[in-house]
């Protein structure tokens, strides 16, 4: 089959996902949207479809916690980012369609297509059959567990087997209207078994970063194990990614952002790696972002930007003032000054602290230190590097250094809600509450809390017209 240049939509039925695909190595589309892939190298071109990169999913920004709204610019935002930050319960109109459902699921889609099909592909080996096959299956399982962290209640072993999750969706079949969501047990238990089958057949060296490599997907699998609170399995994991990345045949690291800043490197000024060359992305993925530099309503908070010694050289990545220059009317809040889009695929920084959070909770607290300090070396002056010693030596106030550290890592970037998600069911941490506070123009509060049933995300109401039976959350 010969490739070619195309656009294509197929039909609205997948959870009500439209879907184009942009110009580049695309197969020709026959009736009811079924992609026409008969060798080995259509499969493999198939993997290079920017849609498996840019998500352009970003709702987790505006519901984490370490961010409050500033009047006027609250106001003169989108309705979307208002009802978000707020925790409303409906998102969106009638006439919308979901970010969160529209990119995943076509990409759902796409990987199920070359699961089912790849190993009766004509031309290649057996061998690399099995290894396209692998990263459309690792590729599934990392949408899977976004889809179930928006959608599902976080992982709980008590209740996560009556817990509504995610319907699963194994078949490229574009007709399919009759959805029923699995619980949230069978959904990760999925994800596992997914990543479990895929890692043995995935490749050590890969292409491009837009490629699942076995780090990667071991690193995945880790991050997967953290989230349902399995911080034994997830260790081996992590470590193996940690190692197995410096065999993709990549540029895979940390930034130093001492030396980064002061000679003109890849931070210098106002400046940030894309998705495509940043050395700290094992598998880029990327959303759109508005929160960061262009966008003045939503702001870090007083008590987040004070998790920032001045020596932090991520404190650079922030300014106290408007786009326009004008002062915030309230004292010590920070807006993004760069970083136009999200990156959050499989990152070093995140894969260090993972670790560190594992080693903690498993009282190796040698271990976790040595991890946060290697991420803080490269982000600040030797003098500063080490955890304090009397945070150091107990368990739980080094875990919440380590959390803490990830707020300072990835502030603005989405992270923080699903950590609040996991961190909701955490034994450790019983009692947790969480507040967005928008401030008005002469810097009065009004404050929000979250509600528990608001740790997830309802259906769109188009999502729901066009999927009869499909169970909403409260």
């Amino acid at each position: 089959m010969k490739l070619s240049y195309i656009k294509s939509w197929l039909a609205a039925a997948t959870l009500a996902v439209s879907f184009s695909a942009c110009s580049g190595n695309f197969l020709d589309v026959e009736p009811r949207g079924k992609l026409i892939a008969a060798k080995v190298d259509d499969y493999d071109q198939l993997l290079n479809n920017l849609y498996l990169v840019y998500i352009n999913s970003n709702a987790q920004v505006p519901m984490g916690d370490e961010l409050v709204a500033v009047e006027p610019y609250f106001t003169q935002s989108g309705y979307r980012t208002q009802r978000l930050f707020q925790w409303e319960s409906n998102i969106y109109q009638s006439e919308d369609n979901s970010p969160e459902l529209q990119y995943p699921m076509h990409n759902i889609y796409q990987f199920n297509k070359i699961i089912e099909e790849v190993m009766d592909a004509t031309e290649g080996t057996d061998a690399q059959k099995r290894a396209i096959r692998a990263e459309a299956l690792a590729g599934r399982a990392w949408t899977n567990f976004l889809l179930i962290n928006y959608y599902g209640k976080p992982y709980n072993e008590q209740t996560a087997a009556t817990d509504p999750g995610f319907p699963i969706i194994t078949k490229a079949d574009v007709t399919q209207t009759d959805f029923k969501r699995a619980s949230v047990k069978v959904v990760y238990d999925s994800i596992v078994s997914d990543l479990t089958r895929a890692i043995p057949d995935l490749p050590v060296s890969v292409v491009s970063r837009f490629r699942m490599s076995k780090a990667a997907a071991e690193g995945v699998l880790g991050k997967v194990y953290v989230f349902m609170g399995k911080f034994t399995e997830a260790l081996p994991l992590l470590n193996a990614a940690l190692t197995d990345m410096n065999s993709t045949g990549m540029s895979i690291g940390l930034y130093d952002l001492k030396t980064e800043m002061a000679t003109g490197g890849v931070y210098a000024g106002t400046s940030a790696p894309n998705v495509a060359v940043n050395k700290e992305n094992l598998l880029g993925k990327q959303a759109t972002s508005s929160f960061s530099r262009t966008d003045n309503s939503l702001v870090l908070s007083p008590q987040a930007a004070a998790l920032y010694k001045d020596s932090d050289l991520r404190r650079n990545f922030y300014t106290t003032t408007a786009t326009s220059g004008a002062a915030y009317p309230i004292a010590g809040v920070l807006r993004k000054n760069r970083f136009s889009a999200l990156q959050f695929g499989v990152l070093v920084p995140e894969l260090y602290l993972l670790r560190a959070e594992c080693n903690c909770r498993t009282n190796n607290l040698a271990g976790a230190k040595q991890d946060v300090e290697t991420l803080r070396a490269s982000r600040m002056p030797a003098a500063d590097v080490a955890v304090p010693d009397n945070l150091a030596a107990q368990q739980l106030p080094l875990l919440q250094f380590i959390l803490e550290e990830r707020i300072r890592e990835f502030a603005v970037m989405g992270y923080r809600w699903f950590d609040m998600r996991r961190l909701s069911v955490d034994p450790l941490f019983p009692g947790l509450s969480f507040t967005h506070t928008v401030y008005s123009s002469t810097g009065t509060p009004t404050v929000y809390t979250l509600k528990p049933e608001r740790l997830v995300l309802r259906f769109a109401p188009k999502t729901l017209s066009l999927s009869p039976g499909l169970e909403d959350n409260p």
